[in-house]
């Protein structure tokens, strides 16, 4: 009888054998769930960076203006960041199934309306809706990809992937609306968008359960929804505005401080509402502060790349925007790497504070290296090597940072947990965009109203010194996110399963807040003179002559295809 029992066992663990291949099944349903959600999430990021190649070729095309063209990019940016919450919970309420279809869906469309605009209204009220079902899309496919892999070692996996895409998805924008716009048309950077959504949305017909589990949250925070959306709405618009205009500008101040408002009563909502749309629990734990924190921190940091380094690609080293994608690639290929050993390996065994924070080091690093750039450097000798000591810096931060920050997560919390995540990047974004910007100009501006006896290569030494100093202060952010990481951050591997929120106690969170505020004065020390970059571009614009067409509109374009100012030198 023992030995019968005994050769039964031994048939059910064969590979062959029906539990065997059930377990084989799981295993790729699950990949293939990945690969949906993964295609899902390419789809908005690249959107980011792809619509601005577009931009140039569709200002030609549509006739606007360049002082226009700025609402291409913050339409969307206004739609997506103000509603990710609502998004997040909708998955939550509705079925992660349904909201992935109708995020598809819509956004295809809007995509499709966009790709046929035939005036400048049309196209801003494309990319407006464009922004509103992104905000839809993202929490479902994040929140999908959290309840699917429960497994520890899947997950860690499935995150590195997902961490890969959402660091580097930049960088295939860059990459496909090169091509697109070189050999295609400027629509295409939209339309490309239709073969995507079929393709997931046919995924998730196939893949993604339809009755997957809802949480008990059977109505929306109304209250909440409408103070949360109004002070994400208010705070994005304020950043863009403070990028075109001023910060001290009267809109600029008003946005910031309705959005303070607006936020403080969304905390007082959502603390005494039976059924709040951002839960505090969620929020009120150390590790999810500090995953936060780094998210929002990196992709700050991370806009001096992109922006700059492709303006330092076209116009001092003569890329292509296809070729400027290209060099692009030793960025995604250094954040993949990374994120593939950071959630496989390493945060298992050390936990997110021993993993988070060195890796805000190593980026740190590539930032101070990137510093260095001057008029003589070259492409392989001072950008590569940054590149990728950047990206395996990344690769160590964003997506350990996305674990531990939807870790612990109930199946009812998972798509607003997951809209934080999202949110934290985008502000983080427009923080980034709007502040280096500005740093930018400033330096700029201040090197070439120096007493300095008039040069053909006057412009592009001032050029390179914005960069240097954009990329000084973004080094500054990530040594001052590797301290506030560090205080934050649990030195316990991170495991999938619920547990009790650990309260941030005062002293840790006013040491955290002092640090934070130190890098807002590192930046505002750095971007003083915003003033005189203005006058600088008002003086100059009648004599600009452009070298290439960039990818953001404003008064920061207009100073770098100031080659030759008479009026600038002359000061």
């Amino acid at each position: 009888m023992g030995a019968s029992t005994e050769t039964d066992l031994r048939r059910k663990q064969r590979p062959g054998s029906t539990p065997h291949r059930e377990h084989r099944s799981r295993e790729s349903h699950l990949w293939l769930v990945l690969a949906v959600i993964g295609i899902a999430q390419l789809m908005v990021v690249l959107d980011t960076t792809i619509i601005n190649i577009a931009l140039p070729s569709a200002q030609r095309t549509l006739h606007f203006g360049t002082e226009s063209r700025q609402w291409v990019i913050t339409a969307y940016a206004l739609a997506f960041g103000s509603l990710l919450l609502l998004g997040g919970r909708l998955s939550d309420i509705v079925g992660r199934r349904r909201t992935l279809l109708i995020g598809l869906l819509g956004f295809s469309a809007a995509s499709a309306i966009g790709g046929a605009a035939s005036g400048f209204a049309m196209l801003v009220a494309a990319r407006a809706f464009q922004g509103v079902f992104a905000a839809v899309l993202a929490p479902a496919a994040l929140s999908t990809l959290n309840i699917a892999f429960t497994d520890a070692k899947q997950r860690g996996k499935a995150f590195a992937v997902y961490g890969a895409i959402a660091a580097g998805g930049a960088v295939v924008g860059l990459l496909l609306g090169g091509a697109l716009t070189e050999w295609l048309s400027w629509r295409w950077c939209l339309y490309v968008n239709l073969g995507f959504a079929v393709v997931t949305a046919a995924g998730v017909l196939a893949f993604v359960e339809a009755k997957d589990a809802r949480g008990s949250v059977v109505r929306l925070d109304w209250p909440g929804v409408i103070t949360g959306s109004a002070g994400l709405f208010c705070l994005v618009y304020g950043l863009s505005n403070a990028e075109t205009n001023s910060w001290s500008a009267p809109l600029t101040i008003a946005m910031f401080i309705a959005s303070g408002v607006l936020l403080i009563a969304f905390a007082v909502i959502e603390a005494r509402a039976a059924a709040p749309l951002l839960p505090l629990r969620i929020v009120m734990d150390r590790n999810r502060i500090g995953a936060y924190l780094a998210i929002m921190v990196a992709f700050c940091s991370m806009f001096s790349v992109f922006l700059f380094l492709t303006y330092y690609a076209q116009q001092n080293l003569g890329y292509s925007p296809l070729k400027t994608g290209v060099a692009f690639l030793p960025l995604a290929g250094g954040v993949a790497v990374a994120a593939g050993v950071a959630n496989a390996r390493l945060i298992p065994r050390l936990g997110p504070r021993r993993v988070v924070p060195p890796g805000m080091l190593i980026a740190a690093g590539g930032m101070f290296w990137l510093a260095h750039l001057d008029i003589h450097s070259t492409y392989a000798e001072n950008v590569l090597g940054p590149l990728v000591v950047l990206g395996l810096g990344m690769g160590l931060t964003f997506a350990p940072a996305i674990a531990t920050a939807t870790a612990g997560i109930t199946d009812a919390d998972a798509g607003v947990a997951s809209a934080m995540v999202n949110t934290s990047q985008q502000i983080g974004g427009a923080i980034g965009t709007a502040a280096l910007s500005t740093i930018f100009a400033s330096a700029l501006t201040r090197y070439m109203t120096s007493p300095r006896p008039p040069s053909p290569a006057l412009r592009p030494a001032a050029a390179i010194h914005g960069y240097s100093v954009a990329f000084s202060v973004s080094c500054a952010l990530f040594l001052a996110g590797a301290v506030v990481t560090a205080l934050l951050l649990r030195s316990a591997p991170v495991e999938n399963e619920n547990r009790k929120p650990m309260a941030l106690g005062p002293r840790m969170f006013g040491i955290a807040v002092s640090i934070a505020l130190i890098a807002v004065a590192i930046m505002a020390a750095t971007s003083h003179g915003w003033r005189s970059h203005d006058e600088v571009v008002r003086s100059c614009f009648a004599t600009t002559k452009p070298q290439v067409e960039h990818y953001r509109p404003g008064t920061l374009n207009q100073l770098i295809n100031a080659r030759d100012c008479a009026s600038v030198v002359a000061r």
